[in-house]
């Protein structure tokens, strides 16, 4: 990970904030930080007061800091940069939460036990923060994960130099000192497992599964070992599997896909060793859905960046992989009003030279998903909810993060924890009213 800001950097960069009145920073962040308050705090040398600001309302404060595209949410509804350049928010916002780790202050409070208990299923942004979320109610919240440690992609897919495993993981123990039970290795994968966490006493279910598959291309790989899916290497990196730089080493390396996770799979391959990676994708450079500085931060590694291109056959003989096929697209407006459709041009067909392709078109909802047989789903296998709250068809289960709205950024997924939670609270406290 890059380095965060010095107290005397993080002081600088708040003297710089003018103070607005109505601080539209705060309008930009979908986990409902309140850039303002804690800036404010910081500018009047109150470093606890301002690290509580942001723990209360964001038990993930520091992930968020340092993976969302503040460029795009809070910093670009900063006023400084009608003027200037932006307040550099997501890197006060990382001091702030490093000071109160180093510094050994608590800033988040556990409410006392009320004695409800509510399951969520899935450790990863959205569980977590409902988690929080519910302790800080005074309910016992127990997370049910199917992985060795909770974090979700936080801990066993981003790179490391994106987000260090070291660092999410005292943004977890944070949560722990709520008094939030974590059942690892412990999967809910479907209706049967749902029925039994009601018939132990959970009053609700919080479905946050995530979107643990990787879409493929509609291209037959012939059965070649060098056709592989960028969220399953990805994760092989990650746990240091052995042989898992040694797929990409000295070879050339394309990428099939525009997100952040293609990104991540691009950058990764270089940085083990790859002799050239390129990144194909079908639309333009501004339609890419990754954050820009994550793009950016690629180019600088050498990525070679192939845009308006469409793969359309691997080129393999006897199992290797010796080239993939292509041809040239143009966009056209599409047909919803939705981004625009790319369209292969005839006559532009030619062959790039590889020896890997790493598949990331996109990612999709985990399979026990479609396991949940009384909760809807959309045609895309995402779980449908009725409202904000992500209450689900099913009475007492809700969903939200990136099972609900597809990949996404860990912002949204708090948000949604963060609205899950509170209606969670409502129907308890409710009930506890009913004669």
């Amino acid at each position: 990970m890059e380095p965060g800001f010095t107290l005397a950097q993080a002081v600088a960069e708040a003297s710089r904030c003018l103070l607005c009145h109505d601080a539209p920073c705060s309008t930009g962040c979908p986990a409902n930080t309140a850039p303002d308050v804690f800036i404010r705090k910081l500018r009047f040398r109150n470093l606890q007061g301002a690290a509580r600001a942001i723990k209360e309302r964001n038990a993930l404060g520091g992930v968020c800091a340092v993976v969302c595209p503040t460029d795009g949410l809070c910093e670009m509804r900063c006023v400084a940069s009608g003027i200037g350049e932006p307040i550099r928010i997501g890197k006060i916002q990382r001091f702030l939460v490093e000071w109160a780790w180093d510094t050994h202050v608590r800033p988040l409070r556990a409410a006392k036990p009320n004695g409800r208990k509510v399951a969520i299923v899935g450790a990863g942004p959205a569980g977590l923060t409902c988690a929080a979320q519910l302790a800080k109610g005074g309910v016992h919240a127990v997370v049910f994960d199917k992985r060795p440690e909770p974090g979700g992609m936080l801990v066993f897919a981003l790179p490391e130099h994106r987000l260090s495993r070291a660092f999410v993981r005292r943004e977890i123990e944070d949560i722990r000192s709520l008094g939030v039970e974590f059942r690892c290795s412990s999967p809910v994968r479907g209706e049967d497992d749902l029925k039994r966490l009601f018939e132990e006493g959970f009053r609700a279910v919080y479905l946050a599964t995530g979107t643990w598959r990787s879409a493929r291309l509609d291209l037959p790989s012939h059965g070649s070992p060098d056709v592989i899916e960028a969220l399953a290497w990805l994760e092989q990196l990650k746990r240091e599997q052995q042989g898992s730089r040694a797929r990409v080493r000295d070879r050339t390396v394309i990428v099939v896909g525009g997100g952040d996770t293609a990104i991540d799979a691009a950058v990764c391959a270089k940085r083990a060793g790859a002799r050239e990676v390129s990144l194909l994708y079908r639309r333009s450079f501004l339609e890419m859905p990754a954050s820009r500085k994550e793009i950016l931060s690629a180019l600088d590694e050498g990525i070679h960046l192939l845009l308006l291109t469409q793969p359309i056959e691997y080129v393999v003989r006897d199992g290797v992989l010796e080239a993939v096929r292509v041809v040239r697209t143009t966009l056209q407006p599409a047909d919803d009003g939705d981004r625009s459709r790319p369209v292969p041009l005839q006559g532009t067909e030619h062959t790039i030279p590889a020896d890997v392709v790493i598949e990331a078109p996109g990612l999709l909802p985990a399979d026990d998903v479609a396991k949940f047989s009384e909760v809807a789903l959309d045609h895309n296998q995402r779980i449908i909810v009725r409202d904000a709250s992500g209450a689900t068809s099913r009475l007492h289960v809700f969903a939200g993060g990136d099972a609900v709205r597809g990949a996404s950024i860990v912002a949204k997924a708090v948000g949604d924890g963060q609205r899950a939670a509170r209606a969670i609270l409502d129907q308890l406290a409710a009930e506890g009213r009913q004669p």
